[in-house]
């Protein structure tokens, strides 16, 4: 029999908050959508933030518009130990990814007030802004600014409505003219750790309850742009075009033959947003945009695959007579997990349910973290490994686990750092 645990969290009150985050979303798209700077995502943070206040936290969003409830230590000196996510969605999303961790944070503060207990360290939780890829082409926006790691160049981006990413953070409460002034440096923060779902297969065909995470990937993104000349498509001969679209369909295909070669580490590549211009039958086409993510465990790895595509597309761009560019959209470096952050961990999950190792395929704003604090994840399983798609789902019985690992967790360092 499981030993008791003192802060058990009420899988109950866990379902409910997630089921009514997950009702404050945009019904014109499919599943379930609520993406930044939206006023789905201002009802979905004003509700968090009534329910912090509600649960004794200090409620603040910074410079970069992070949501953000904490509560006092026992000793003051001590730097906080921040745990969090996001809950912004992807366009036709689920109601699980991000959010299980920010209401795991909830929970948690809840049960600490429930049962009287005091850490010795602050207790930060943290909403970040905008984790998923934006309209804006960056991910992980208010990770990025916390640590410093939003340029100006970013900050001036627009999406497709005009809206200048700056403007945006002011919207949600943020001060961009403070992000950098304001940054956390190296030993601000004691540890970050974070709960999420898998988004992958592994945890649910090992009959596991809990994902103890050994590393992240880097995700490297590229806006590639492709100009030949539009013209007929029935009077222009074939040796006589300059072909946007059959140019570009060279480079996806490219990126697919480089990324499937064998390396020391996993890379995946991808295409996953295309825009073909003028887009008429019987036009040649003239531009084509779009966006590429390479992924791997092993930042040498992308960058030696990013200078290979590189200069295949210059060599595409002088046989086809084609202009062709790429604009490095963000970049963020993979990580591994300190083997003694990953011991303590994996001990308060075998405390809790079945429990193995494994990377993580997904980028999360721990990889952002990094950069000033040490790191942890748990992961909980993910039904047929979907995610990012209306399918996606896990049992609330294995995000209560979750929840409970995560709780126990962060009484082992509270007690050991």
């Amino acid at each position: 029999m499981k030993e008791s645990f003192k802060l058990h969290p009420n899988q109950e009150r866990i379902r409910d908050n997630i089921e009514t985050l997950a009702s404050m979303v945009d019904q014109s798209k499919p599943g379930w959508t609520r993406r930044p700077f939206t006023t789905w995502y201002e009802q979905g943070r004003t509700w968090l933030t009534q329910q912090m206040e509600q649960s004794g936290l200090q409620v603040s969003t910074d410079a970069g518009g992070n949501l953000i409830g904490k509560i006092e230590g026992s000793e003051g000196h001590l730097k906080p130990i921040m745990i969090g996510s996001h809950t912004d969605t992807v366009i036709g999303g689920g109601r699980f990814d991000g959010i299980i961790g920010v209401i795991a944070g909830l929970e948690i503060a809840r049960r600490l007030k429930e049962t009287g207990t005091t850490l010795r360290h602050p207790l930060e939780i943290v909403d970040f802004t905008a984790e998923e890829p934006s309209e804006f082409g960056i991910s992980t926006i208010g990770s990025r600014t916390m640590v410093g790691n939003l340029t100006h160049e970013m900050l001036k981006r627009t999406d497709q409505t005009g809206l200048v990413l700056e403007n945006g953070i002011r919207m949600i409460g943020g001060n961009p003219d403070n992000i950098e002034e304001l940054a956390r440096k190296t030993g601000d923060v004691s540890l970050y750790l974070e709960l999420h779902i898998e988004q992958g297969p592994v945890l649910e065909q090992n009959n596991k309850q809990l994902g103890v995470v050994t590393g992240i990937v880097g995700i490297h993104r590229y806006r590639v742009i492709v100009e030949g000349k539009p013209n007929h498509a029935g009077t222009t001969p074939m040796n006589m075009r300059f072909d946007a679209l059959t140019g570009a369909s060279e480079l996806v295909l490219q990126l697919e033959t480089l990324c499937k070669a064998s390396y020391s580490d996993p890379v995946v590549g991808t295409v996953g947003k295309f825009t073909n211009e003028p887009n008429g039958a019987n036009v040649i086409p003239g531009r084509v945009t779009f966006e590429l993510e390479v992924r791997s465990l092993d930042s040498e790895i992308i960058e030696m695959i990013m200078n290979k595509f590189s200069d295949f597309a210059d060599r595409v761009a002088a046989d086809r007579t084609l202009d062709i560019s790429l604009d490095n959209l963000s970049k963020s470096d993979a990580i591994r997990v300190l083997p003694d952050i990953q011991d303590k961990i994996a001990t308060a999950c075998s405390a809790t349910g079945k429990t193995q190792y494994l990377p993580s395929g997904a980028g999360h704003d721990a990889n952002q973290l990094a950069s000033i604090a040490p790191v942890g994840m748990i992961f909980v399983p993910s039904r047929d490994g979907r995610s990012h798609c209306p399918e996606e789902w896990t049992d609330f019985e294995d995000v209560t686990s979750g929840v409970e690992a995560l709780a126990r967790a962060i009484i082992e360092f509270d007690q050991s750092m």
